[in-house]
């Protein structure tokens, strides 16, 4: 519990209501506070996994909070932007998406666990997670960026273009599931 990579990713976990916080109260100060909040908490989520394999102090915990700590993350912050309007018309299904991926990827980890079997991150899940990211940094600031950015344009793009590596990654998962549902890896034949 008191490694350096579970701090951090807890300190991520720990970050999440401060960033709604900041979030809501929809001032240029507090905007710009919560994307500080939220690139400090992604930079966490590179260096958690990459201290705890440098210095070979991965853990169960650290293995188990890491992906909650994401979608936590992720979910509060889409959540928040749904609800204040900043994530409004057809961009609301991208973000959809999303979650739903998210939820999705969370329970095939889970069986797939069971089962003794691991899904490795693919390259696509990489860019996808970069996508993602971005979008929601650029989404949170919106309005009050810098006058010669549309953050929110390139922020709902972005989020397209997550959502779309997020079908294409979600189906490679649910892929790799699937051939598990259909044979039953503990002996228990076709389901």
């Amino acid at each position: 519990m008191t490694s350096l990579p579970n701090i951090l990713t807890l300190s991520r976990i720990a970050a999440i209501p401060l960033i709604v916080a900041f979030m809501y109260m929809n001032a240029p100060f507090w905007s710009w506070l919560a994307l500080i909040l939220y690139a400090i908490a992604c930079i966490t989520d590179f260096f958690d996994g990459y201290i705890a394999r440098r210095m070979e102090k991965v853990s169960p915990l650290g293995r188990f909070l890491d992906p909650i700590a994401d979608k936590l993350l992720v979910a509060a912050i889409i959540l928040v932007l749904v609800a204040t309007h900043h994530i409004a018309g057809w961009a609301t299904l991208a973000a959809l998406i999303i979650l739903c991926r998210e939820i999705l990827v969370s329970g095939l980890r889970e069986f797939l666990a069971e089962l003794r079997v691991g899904v490795p991150v693919s390259i696509l899940a990489k860019w996808k997670t970069m996508a993602q990211m971005l979008a929601l940094g650029f989404l949170i600031i919106g309005a009050f960026g810098p006058a010669q950015i549309d953050c929110e344009l390139i922020g709902e793009i972005l989020l397209w273009i997550a959502a779309a590596l997020t079908l294409i990654t979600g189906y490679d998962y649910l892929q790799v599931g699937l051939r598990h549902m259909a044979v039953d890896d503990r002996g228990g034949g076709a389901a």
